[in-house]
């Protein structure tokens, strides 16, 4: 395909649609599917992709839009992904160009591999964190967490979004919302009837997904992750905050270990807004 068509070729907003072509894109770049996934980023946010004449996509990524509909607080960037024929071409950069521009001036958060890093550097956006993703089978031992948990309610959902919103410095409702369905397993801890945190564990491939992990403490976060634990039988994976050491050291003694560690970057903003200190994991990378 010649470079003029990568250079001009129209950017356009995915849809449920191009589900499978977006599954097909991570495949041809050695990731899984990952349909449930892409199901969820392109009904909960929007998905931005450039159509290959040949069929499938060029290239594709989703946008994840918090707080007010007229006036986003922030956006979490993710799943930028170029087919492998087309790589190295300018289309990735084209693409998170178009991107920036679109938004304006709400403030941008993504997720960087190594190899993604430069590109996201020569846009402008700044490293502000780390994230370490573990992965394996929990092995329950050791002084159990003292924090009460138990299977979350609609009727805890009032007090799951405040809780959220606070600690995540932004609203999330459509993407809180929509945790019941998208997550088998969505757990809150209380005190005293009082909502202290919440997780949920959510399919992908073979695994759960450890995420959102809100919690008061280190505790409290065990707590949540040794609950989620107990009720499946897969391996589990989260992306833990580099500053929360305690618990890094805590679900390695337990069983999971480290995969990779993906550079926190941000453009508009020097540091992303809440509670660090109470927020453990992202609901996933693509959606912080």
């Amino acid at each position: 395909m010649p470079t003029p068509f990568l250079a001009s070729a129209p950017i356009r907003r995915l849809t449920l649609r191009d589900l499978t072509a977006c599954a097909d894109l991570s495949e041809d770049r050695g990731w899984p599917r990952e349909e449930h996934k892409w199901g969820f980023l392109l009904t909960a946010g929007q998905g931005y992709g450039i159509d290959d004449p040949d069929g499938g996509l060029v290239a594709a990524c989703t946008v994840t839009e918090y707080g007010p509909h007229e006036r986003p607080a922030l956006a979490a960037v993710g799943m930028v992904l170029v087919a492998e024929r087309h790589a190295r071409r300018g289309v990735g950069r084209r693409l998170m160009r178009h991107l920036v521009a679109a938004l304006g001036t709400v403030p941008l958060t993504l997720h960087a591999t190594p190899y993604g890093r430069p590109l996201y550097e020569e846009l402008g956006f700044k490293v502000t964190g780390e994230a370490e993703m573990v992965r394996g089978r929990f092995v329950p031992g050791g002084p159990e967490p003292k924090p009460f948990t138990r299977g979350a309610t609609a009727e805890d959902l009032p007090a799951i979004l405040r809780l959220d919103e606070e600690v995540f410095g932004a609203d999330r409702t459509p993407i809180v919302t929509r945790l019941p369905a998208f997550a088998d397993q969505l757990r809150v801890a209380e005190e005293d009837g009082r909502i202290t945190g919440y997780a949920a564990a959510w399919p992908n491939m073979d695994t759960h997904v450890v995420g959102p992990l809100i919690a008061r403490d280190t505790e409290t976060a065990k707590a949540l992750i040794g609950s989620l634990a107990a009720h499946t039988d897969r391996p589990l994976r989260t992306d833990i905050d580099v500053r929360h050491k305690e618990l890094l050291a805590w679900v390695k003694e337990h069983g999971l270990s480290s995969v990779a560690a993906n550079a926190v970057m941000s453009y508009g903003i020097t540091e992303l807004p809440g509670d660090w200190t109470r927020r453990f994991a992202p609901l996933t990378v693509a959606a912080g």
